[in-house]
C-alpha cells in the first residue's frame, strides 16, 4: 500500500498550483460534504497518494479543515502549502519552509498596552529536516517550467507569523508588534497557527508548511498584477513536492 499525503492550500490559485504535481486525478466527498481531489505522486523513495483541499482562509477555518482532512484520508504526511508576505530576508518568488509559525494575536491586553502571549507551532522534526537539507540545493527548480527557474531563488527555514489580518501595508500597528515581539519572524500569512494546532493533535503525523513570497508588503497591488501570486504559488508547490519525493517513511 503506497504511503498517504495530504496538501492543504486556502484560496484556488494555490490549489491549482500543487493539482498540477499530482496524476490520475478524482473527485472523492467527505460525508459532510467537503468535496476533495486525489491523486498519484511518484517520489524517490515511494509512489504516494495524495489528497488535496482547499480550505480558506484564516487560522480557525485552517484548523477545523486540517482535522477533518486528517481524519478522512488518515495520511502519514500533511504539508501546508501557498502564498505569503515576506517581511525580511526574503524577496519577490523565495520560499520559506519554516521550523514555526507564531500565532502572534493571543496576548494580555494592560493599561501599557498588548502583552503578547503566542501560540507557537512546530514542524515535525523529521520532514523539516528534510526540507533544511533541500533548501541547500536547486535540485527543486527542475519541477517548475524552465522559463521559470531563477539562479537568485533561495529557500529559507526560519519561522512566520500567522494571524487573522490581511497585513499590507508596513506602516501598521500589526506590522510593528510583529517587528519588535517576532523579529526572527520572515513572512506573514493567515493560516500557520490553525494548521499546527490540529497537527499537533494527531499522534505520528509528519507535517510542514511551505510558503512562496507573493509581495514584501509594499506595492502588493502592483506584485499581484504582476502575477507574482501565481508565481509564488508555483514556486511553493515544486518544493514542497521536493520535500515529498526525498522523504522517506520508516
Amino acid at each position: 500500500m503506497n504511503p498517504r499525503t495530504v496538501i492543504l492550500t486556502a484560496i484556488p490559485l494555490e490549489y491549482n498550483a500543487v493539482r498540477g504535481h499530482i496524476t490520475d486525478v478524482k473527485e472523492v466527498t467527505h460525508p459532510k460534504g467537503n468535496v476533495y481531489e486525489d491523486g498519484k505522486f511518484k517520489g524517490l523513495y515511494h509512489n504516494w497518494d495524495v489528497g488535496i483541499a482547499e480550505v480558506g482562509a484564516g487560522n480557525n477555518t485552517c484548523a477545523l479543515q486540517t482535522e477533518r482532512a486528517i481524519n478522512f484520508f488518515k495520511p502519514e504526511v500533511v504539508l501546508f502549502v501557498g502564498i505569503a508576505g515576506g517581511i525580511k530576508d526574503l524577496a519577490l518568488g523565495d520560499v520559506v519552509a519554516p521550523e514555526k509559525a507564531y500565532g502572534y494575536e493571543k496576548g494580555k491586553i494592560t493599561a501599557s498596552g498588548l502583552l503578547p502571549r503566542p501560540e507557537v507551532g512546530m514542524s515535525s522534526y523529521a520532514i523539516f529536516e528534510r526540507a533544511k537539507a533541500e533548501a541547500k540545493k536547486n535540485e527543486w527548480q527542475e519541477r517548475l517550467p524552465k522559463q521559470e527557474r531563477r539562479s537568485d531563488l533561495k529557500v529559507i527555514t526560519k519561522p512566520i507569523a500567522a494571524g487573522e489580518k490581511v497585513l499590507t501595508e508596513i506602516r501598521s500597528e500589526v506590522y510593528e508588534l510583529i517587528r519588535s515581539s517576532y523579529n526572527d519572524t520572515v513572512a506573514i500569512e493567515m493560516e500557520g497557527s490553525g494548521f499546527y494546532t490540529a497537527c499537533h493533535a494527531n499522534d505520528g503525523l509528519q507535517f510542514l508548511i511551505v510558503r512562496g513570497i507573493s509581495d514584501l508588503l509594499v506595492n502588493k497591488s502592483e506584485t499581484d498584477s504582476a502575477g507574482y501570486q501565481d508565481i509564488a504559488a508555483r514556486n511553493a508547490s515544486a518544493f514542497a513536492f521536493e520535500v515529498l519525493s526525498k522523504f522517506k517513511i520508516k
